[in-house]
């Protein structure tokens, strides 16, 4: 496991303790699920991106019909 040091404004930084304290998580915690739902959204982009540049229409949307059911689901 990493250590990682960050700035923020002041705001940002006791909004975010806030909602932390919230959901009664840790900041840590709080900053993994974070990111964990961030880089899950850019894997997604950067697999429909790759999935779009092949020209073939029907693997693309059906990355979309996965992401529509995860919605739903």
């Amino acid at each position: 496991m990493s250590t990682l040091t960050i700035r923020l404004p002041n705001d940002t930084a006791a909004r975010l303790k806030a909602l932390a304290r919230r959901r009664g998580q840790s900041m840590n915690k709080l900053i993994e699920e974070l990111s964990a739902q961030t880089l899950a959204a850019w894997d997604t982009e950067s697999h429909f991106r790759a999935v779009a540049a092949t020209g073939d229409v029907r693997p693309a949307l059906a990355v979309l019909d996965r992401l529509d059911a995860a919605d739903r689901a």
